[in-house]
């Protein structure tokens, strides 16, 4: 399942755009709120609790540096990996540094994944709704589909990976607690970034503090 379930949820955010066409932008922001709630909270619940116990409280240094890649990354990405996507109305090929940046994102997420199983739940949870804006933007944009296949394809595959060689590469095994510290400055800013930017005007309301507290109480529960 530490493999499956970022791989399916993307595949998933694709179908869903295939063949139910979403329209109603106030559910994905909705849906966004709730991934970017529960991705927070297990990673406050869960990893950091555990990230502390095993290493030194200079471990900080790295969940730092986390946070600073991603913004570098997102110079690229321009948001998409929280549900921002730009572009003109027409796109005649992939983008290809918005999927490099999605893919070292969606890699490196997968590096802790066998080391903390519930991970790959939380990266599924925030896959799916990312998965359905990009593949909608897309197909607005007139990408071809087998482009667009691809480029989903890649993006599914991504997380897997990472999870493959966090198992089996000694480098990454070695340096475990360092790698997940900076994932876990990803994970941070990439939810917090999500819930805030979730709704019109950066302002809340009950359907979306409902979503927040019920994506909190669920990775409390895992």
């Amino acid at each position: 399942m530490n493999y499956l379930l970022p791989f399916i949820s993307v595949l998933l955010g694709y179908g869903i755009s295939l063949f139910l066409e979403p329209k109603n932008k106030k559910n994905l922001k909705l849906l966004l709120a709730f991934s970017g709630a529960f991705l927070l909270a297990l990673t406050v619940f869960h990893l950091l609790p555990e990230i502390y116990a095993t290493s030194s409280p200079s471990i900080g240094l790295f969940i730092m540096l986390g946070i600073l890649f991603q913004i570098v990354l997102e110079v690229a990405s321009k948001g998409a990996e929280h549900g921002h996507v730009h572009g003109h109305d027409s796109i005649t090929q992939i983008p290809w540094l918005l999927f490099l940046s999605l893919c070292i994102h969606a890699l490196l997420e997968g590096f802790p994944v066998s080391q903390h199983p519930s991970l790959a739940l939380g990266i599924a949870v925030h896959h799916l709704p990312i998965a359905i804006i990009l593949a909608t933007f897309f197909r607005k944009g007139n990408l071809q589909p087998s482009a667009l296949f691809v480029f989903m394809l890649g993006f599914a595959l991504m997380t897997p990976l990472g999870t493959f060689l966090g198992d089996s590469v000694p480098f990454i095994t070695q340096y475990a607690n360092e790698i997940t510290a900076v994932v876990i400055g990803i994970l941070f800013h990439i939810s917090s970034t999500i819930i805030f930017e979730s709704s019109e005007g950066h302002k809340f309301n009950v359907a979306k503090i409902s979503v927040i507290v019920l994506g909190m109480a669920l990775a409390y529960l895992l």
